[in-house]
């Protein structure tokens, strides 16, 4: 089973969002519908803009943790190096 670190935006250089799951296309669009209270429904924060994928839980959690521990900037330098123009990846991983 694969395990995803993953990074939600409103717009390009917006409100960021950190997350980890089990299943990205169910929660990407757990986001987008506002489905569950909080956060991301609060702030609408919807935009999938990066993601990483781990093999255990453990590693996954452990690489959300230290995320969480970064700089904002940090975290649109690590969006900026594989989406420059933080399109919403939410299609392509359903396609």
């Amino acid at each position: 089973m694969a395990y995803y670190v993953y990074l939600l935006a409103s717009k390009k250089y917006g409100t960021l969002y950190l997350g980890v799951t089990n299943s990205i296309i169910r929660r990407a669009y757990e986001h987008k519908g506002k489905v569950v209270a909080g956060f991301t429904k609060r702030y609408s924060v919807d935009r999938l803009v990066w993601y990483e994928i781990y093999d255990d839980p453990i590693t996954a959690i452990t690489r959300e943790k230290e995320l969480k521990k970064w700089r904002r900037e940090w975290k649109i330098r690590l969006i900026e190096e594989k989406n420059p123009e933080w399109i919403d990846l939410y299609p392509q991983i359903t396609a």
